[in-house]
């Protein structure tokens, strides 16, 4: 019986998308495939993820590789990003908070640096949430198996009775390994019909 639901946060409970992070410093055209390409799209942001660099030590590295013009840009980007207008998954905050009302546990399992909790009240629903795993406070990413212990053992859940929610595929995948079921999510509607399918008796589109 499922009695937990776990959450991915990106593109699950809010947008990310860097693209709108880029274009709202309104830079040219040139400058926004640049800051893509090297802030987004190189090791470092990964490496922020998993805890293995500090913020500091990835805007120099962002920074070397770009025009003294950007690393403005750059220092918004890697520190204050998420001090910006979070933009919800339509829908998603609804479906947390009926389960929530149900009675299930809700937890986050998101790959996401060490800033995630200094804004995680902004997302809505996030009051609903009895516990969260952030990969970069445990040098783990997903879908390493160890992260998904991390948050079984932690919050003593029985992977079993765990229902995982997440955009990509791969990441399910690891959680199903782990003896967890779950869905990658496709909106909120879908996530509906795969948690009735689980057996939550979540109201249906």
């Amino acid at each position: 019986m499922i009695r937990n639901i776990v959450f991915d946060m990106g593109n699950v409970l809010i947008r990310w998308c860097p693209e709108v992070f880029v274009d709202r410093l309104g830079v040219s055209e040139e400058d926004r495939a640049q800051l893509l390409s090297e802030v987004f799209g190189r090791v470092e942001w990964v490496q922020l993820d998993c805890g293995t660099i500090s913020f500091a030590d990835a805007e120099a590295a962002m920074c070397r590789r770009l025009p003294e013009r950007l690393h403005s840009a750059v220092h918004t980007l890697v520190f204050d990003w998420w001090k910006r207008p979070l933009l919800p998954i339509e829908g998603t905050a609804e479906v947390v908070r009926e389960l929530k009302a149900l009675g299930y546990g809700i937890y986050l399992l998101s790959n996401a640096n060490v800033d995630l909790p200094k804004y995680f009240d902004r997302i809505p629903g996030s009051e609903c949430f009895d516990g969260r795993i952030v990969s970069a406070e445990w040098k783990l990413l997903k879908p390493q198996p160890e992260l998904y212990r991390v948050l079984l053992r932690e919050y003593g859940l029985k992977a079993e009775e765990c229902f995982f929610v997440d955009d990509l595929a791969a990441n399910v995948e690891a959680a199903v390994q782990t003896g967890m079921s779950g869905t990658v999510f496709q909106g909120a509607d879908s996530l509906r019909r795969a948690l009735a399918q689980a057996g939550v008796p979540v109201r249906q589109p």
